[in-house]
This record gives C-alpha cells, structure tokens and sequence, in this order.
C-alpha cells in the first residue's frame, strides 16, 4: 500500500514482512499543460523535466550525480533509465534506479532533483509526481504530488537516508528551486541533507 507523502513526511523504506529493501526506483511523471490556440482549441507543448539523483557522503559533500547527462553512477548502484523530452505517455516518464544493496557505505543520502531543461516553470506542468517503487516486487511504496502552479523551474523532490541500522527512509521535501540542469541545483539541496 503506497503512501501519499506530504511535503516534510517522512516514511521507513522497512518491508512490512521484515527485511529490508534491495533496489528502488524514483519513477517521475508528469503532464504539459495545453495551450489555448487563438480560435479557441488547444495545441500541444513539450516540456523537457528532468529527473536526477545526487549521490551525497555523511558529512554532506557530494560524491556522484547521476543525470540524463550521466546516466550512472561511477559504481554502477545508481541508473536513470533515460531522457524523456515531452512528458507525453502515461506513468513514470524517467526513473531513476537505485540498487540500495551495491551503494558504497560512504553515501548516506541520495537526494532527488527535478528540473525543466528548456526552462518553462511549473505553471505549464500538470498531473507531475514522484513516486519510489520496490523494483524487486514493483509495489509502490510512496507517492508525492509536485504539482501546484508556480514560477519555479526546478525542485528538490526528496531524499533516501541510510538510517543507523542500516534501514533506508523516504522524506519528502518539493522544495522550489530555480535551475536547467542538476549542477544549478546542488548549491539549494544543501539546507535538505
């Protein structure tokens, strides 16, 4: 059963059976809103999000970032599964996959970003979302709506810890951001580790 998370909830990535989460993925979805046309019907626009995943140590310094440009980690734990430039379809327009078991000790925290590459803010988005999925059973685990009309153009999505037991939990953030690519963002995930 996935939870809808609120902006600042935090959710243990425990299975309900016990044991412990193996590989996730961070499925991003979302819609362009259609523009009016001048007689009165609607046209199309394509709008390029991208989804991307910083890779931070425990003391909050930035290790890998994987991103449509980089597509994974240097030790492989970490896949974006590639660049949607429309957000036409239905469902997870990119993920990101995560591979809990093959991350290296040193990172304690991933933290999920979402940008608009061609620069159209979240004003021109709808239906957007992010969503972590057990990749092993796919069993949505928590659901978090980023849509809500705004001059951004970036977000910070949310986070994956490692607890001290070695656990992982899910915090929502969707903090607003302004920036085109995952570089412009690492400076404003730092007030979120």
């Amino acid at each position: 059963m996935s939870v809808n998370m609120t902006k600042g909830q935090k959710v243990s990535l425990a299975k309900r059976g016990g044991g412990s989460l193996t590989v996730v993925r961070m499925g991003l979805g979302w819609d362009a809103v259609k523009k009016r046309g001048l007689f009165g019907g609607s046209k199309s626009q394509s709008i390029d999000l991208d989804a991307s995943a910083l890779l931070f140590d425990g003391a909050g310094q930035l290790v890998d970032a994987v991103w449509f440009r980089q597509l994974q980690s240097r030790d492989g734990s970490v896949r974006h599964t590639g660049d949607n430039l429309t957000g036409d379809g239905e469902g997870d327009d990119e993920s990101v996959i995560v591979d809990l078991t093959r991350l290296p000790p040193g990172i304690a925290q991933i933290v999920f970003t979402v940008n608009s590459f061609t620069g159209q803010d979240f004003s021109q988005i709808e239906n957007a979302f992010c969503r972590l999925v057990d990749e092993t059973t796919n069993e949505e685990l928590a659901r978090y709506d980023l849509s809500g009309s705004g001059r951004h153009n970036a977000q910070i999505m949310a986070k994956v810890s490692r607890a001290g037991s070695g656990d992982w939990t899910m915090t929502a953030i969707g903090a607003t951001a302004s920036g085109r690519t995952v570089q412009d963002l690492v400076p404003a995930t730092a007030g979120y580790l």
